[in-house]
């Protein structure tokens, strides 16, 4: 059987989205659970990226999520050779990591992390990405929650890279579950340094860290409160950027500020005068914080 590259293309093309999507689409969600959902979802597209990093080819996350074409294969039909191919040739590795994406795509996370605890076993070395997409499928198919195989993966990744992003992520998921809020924060708090203060998972991060330090009734140094602190500072030196101030404004409605969410809205209004786009984003913004 000769593995052509738009096999492998196809079959994992589509993984994150539809993968990090399904758990949340299945059932309803609290808005808690939206933003964990999606933060896993952000992770799967860029920063974790454990899949395309198994496979060998990260560029993939960067790709358009359009819908597929009718010239493009249906990736479930890619299963039954993929499975033909392991049954008749065990140990190959790669058949295996082509498995565990068209699983994923599929939407079968239960059956991709059997795919990948394969390849694991058929690896000799501790391999930092196959761990971190073994405890992504794990914790997908447990429908975001981090069950203590998955947890094991990822502290198994962290150990063979310390800046592992993947791993602080799921690490703090794992940690908050279990109410060890102080854990799951320096997790995060070391992560958020080396995420672009503009991403949406900086959002995500800043909003779930002052969730957990809400409920544990403390900040730690350096925390949420003051991240929010500096963002406030930035736009009021310079409020020509819209998105900072939805983040702002989320922020505070998260940390329970309602006064200085509002205050916010009046600003980011007030620069954004006459800016048609940025006003509908902020009058979305503003039903969460009446």
């Amino acid at each position: 059987m000769t593995w052509q590259p738009i096999v492998i293309f196809v079959a994992v093309a589509l993984a994150a989205i539809g993968f990090a999507a399904v758990p949340l689409l299945r059932r309803g969600a609290s808005r808690g659970s939206v933003l964990l959902l999606g933060a896993i979802a952000l992770f799967v597209l860029g920063v974790g990226g454990g899949v395309y990093l198994v496979v060998g080819h990260p560029y993939l996350a960067a790709r358009d999520t359009k819908k597929l074409s009718d010239s493009e294969p249906d990736v479930r039909a890619l299963i039954p050779p993929l499975i033909k191919r392991v049954r008749q040739y065990p140990n190959d590795d790669k058949a295996w990591r082509y498995l565990a994406g068209a699983y994923m795509s599929a939407q079968d996370p239960a059956d991709a992390a059997k795919a990948l605890a394969k390849v694991i076993a058929l690896t000799p070395k501790p391999d930092t990405a196959l761990n971190a997409a073994y405890g992504e499928t794990l914790t997908l198919a447990n429908n975001g929650a981090v069950p203590p195989e998955a947890e094991a993966a990822f502290t198994a990744a962290l150990a063979a890279d310390p800046e592992s992003g993947a791993a602080r992520f799921y690490l703090g998921l794992a940690r908050a579950q279990h109410d060890d809020n102080a854990t799951a924060l320096k997790y995060w708090q070391s992560l958020l340094a080396d995420i672009p203060p503009n991403s949406r998972l900086h959002q995500v991060l800043v909003e779930r860290m002052a969730a957990l330090s809400a409920q544990s009734g403390g900040m730690p140094a350096g925390g949420p409160q003051a991240m929010v602190a500096q963002l406030a500072a930035r736009l009021k030196a310079d409020p020509n950027d819209a998105l900072g101030w939805v983040r702002l404004i989320n922020a505070y409605t998260v940390l329970g500020e309602m006064d200085k969410a509002r205050d916010a809205l009046k600003s980011a209004r007030a620069a954004f005068k006459g800016n048609k786009d940025a006003q509908t984003a902020f009058d979305t913004i503003a039903k969460q914080i009446k």
